[in-house]
């Protein structure tokens, strides 16, 4: 059967379906620097003033903060604001890059501050005195922003944020060949069950890792909702130092960072949705703080301190979410589920912290550290964040499952199965990460399917040894999947039981 032939046949059976519904010296400097550059400003100040200023990597402020004290009349010191652009673009963070990963945070929240004070600013030659400082500093240390299309532009953040549509929101999901089948379950379920009208992007490294003919198969599952768009995150990025053909994981904050959606819900190919995507952007935790990210599972307490023991060295000034997180105060091994992610990079805070996170899924940063200490791009996202000083917020429960109930050779009741799953800010299942299969890693189920009965949250984890074997919650409170839950799912598989079928016979 032709791809074309097989699209438009999928569609009418989609249709059908949804009708039924470093060194010391360098760090003493860089302080001197931040404390001249600190007491300029507030020298500067009229004396009854009292309001936070643009301080060198200044606390987790809220956005009202910032602009107030932007507002204040200010007197800009245009010849401290140049030499210390100037320092920073001489001297960008280099290998080895373990012990700077802070160091830069500290950088990027001084482009934050001049970001928003450039926003904020009547005045046409501070604005641009501001913004020409943020490039001069971003083209030194972060060389991917260049775009093969404007290699030579002197101003490549300026033209990132033009290329995001104000006001704009969409699902961002970067997928592969190797993924494509996760991917089309996914914007099938989203489409013509959740009935979702979001704009959906798709992102791929180059024509090797997402065939045009594979691209035209996605083109098809967008039922009555917009088309779906594809970006290639080559033409976007220099890949020279990113090496994202070969990166895996890596693609995804330069996923999120290259959409022209303002807000962003970022989402790994193979997380199922149980309720309609729009509803994250409701949530008070991401209209307040403008990124809401998603715990993993407490596991493995005290095991690994080496990575604790970074973790500390870097973040000196830890931020009320930090001191919240029982992965901070109590050791337990990881702390963020990244298969979704939702940023809105109208935030200058957010933005500065998404090119952190960048910066830690880059060739040789993840090669050297990231993706050595901690699992691959998990801890990026809210370690960048909150390097960055942005706000950030997690959802209030770390991660729980969603499966079939068990009872255990210990007599234990609980609810097994092989992904996590997170609930909203009321306590409802949201989604959960793993696909529509009943085991995805386990050889010989590739074509298994089940819809899931029971769920539990806020109780013990009792992790399978391999990945492929399943985990089990105990000592909690087994739930059932309300009959709208498992009517979302038992939907989805038949409609991803669909989409295999056209892929096969195609």
């Amino acid at each position: 059967m032709a791809w074309d032939e097989a699209g438009q046949l999928l569609s009418h059976k989609m249709n059908q379906f949804a009708a039924i519904r470093s060194q010391r010296g360098i760090r003493v400097l860089i302080a001197a620097v931040a404390a001249i550059f600190v007491l300029s400003i507030f020298l500067l100040l009229p004396s009854a003033s009292t309001t936070k200023v643009l301080g060198f990597g200044q606390g987790h402020q809220t956005a009202t903060q910032s602009s107030a004290g932007i507002t204040a009349g200010i007197t800009i010191d245009t010849t401290l604001i140049t030499d210390l652009a100037q320092y920073f673009a001489d001297y960008p963070i280099q290998k080895p890059f373990k012990e700077k990963y802070g160091e830069l945070g500290r950088r990027n929240r001084v482009l934050r501050d001049w970001l928003t004070q450039a926003e904020a600013s009547s005045n046409p030659t501070t604005k641009s005195l501001l913004l020409n400082a943020v490039e001069e500093v971003a083209i030194s240390q972060y060389p991917f922003l260049q775009n093969p299309q404007q290699p030579k532009s002197p101003h490549p953040v300026q033209d990132l944020r033009a290329s995001f549509t104000p006001n704009s929101a969409g699902i961002v999901i970067p997928t592969s060949d190797k993924t494509l089948r996760y991917a089309a379950h996914l914007i099938g379920s989203l489409r013509s069950v959740l009935n979702s009208t979001l704009p959906i992007q798709v992102i791929y490294a180059g024509d090797d890792d997402l065939s045009p003919p594979n691209r035209n198969h996605v083109s098809t599952l967008a039922a009555a909702g917009p088309a779906i768009t594809f970006l290639d995150i080559l033409t976007l990025f220099d890949d020279t130092t990113l090496k994202l053909q070969t990166g895996g994981w890596a693609i995804k904050a330069f996923a999120a960072l290259g959409s022209p959606f303002e807000k962003v819900i970022l989402a790994d190919a193979d997380a199922v949705f149980l309720q309609p995507p729009e509803v994250l952007l409701h949530q008070e935790a991401f209209l307040h703080k403008g990124a809401l990210l998603f715990h993993d599972r407490l596991l493995w307490k005290h095991a690994f301190e080496g990575r604790h023991d970074w973790w500390r060295d870097q973040i000196r000034r830890p931020s009320d979410e930090m001191n919240a997180s029982l992965v901070w105060t109590e050791d337990y091994a990881e702390e963020a589920d990244s298969g979704l992610v939702v940023l809105d990079k109208s935030r200058p805070d957010t933005l500065m912290g998404l090119l952190h996170i960048c910066w830690q899924n880059s060739y040789e940063v993840r090669e050297e550290t990231t993706y050595k200490i901690t699992y691959g791009d998990k801890e990026s996202w809210w370690l960048g964040l909150e390097l960055a000083g942005a706000q950030y917020e997690f959802s209030k429960h770390y991660g729980g499952i969603v499966g079939w109930e068990n009872v255990d050779e210990q007599g234990r009741r609980g609810v097994c199965s092989f992904v996590i799953a997170h609930v909203d800010a009321k306590n409802r299942l949201l989604w959960y990460n793993g696909s529509l299969l009943k085991n995805k890693g386990q050889g010989g189920m590739e074509n298994v399917y089940q819809v899931p009965e029971k769920w539990m949250i806020d109780a013990e984890w009792v992790k399978g040894a391999r990945k492929q074997d399943h985990s089990c919650m105990v000592n909690g409170e087994v739930r059932s999947l309300t009959e709208e839950e498992m009517g979302v799912l038992d939907r989805s598989i038949g409609l991803a039981k669909m989409v295999d079928a056209m892929v096969q016979s195609a």
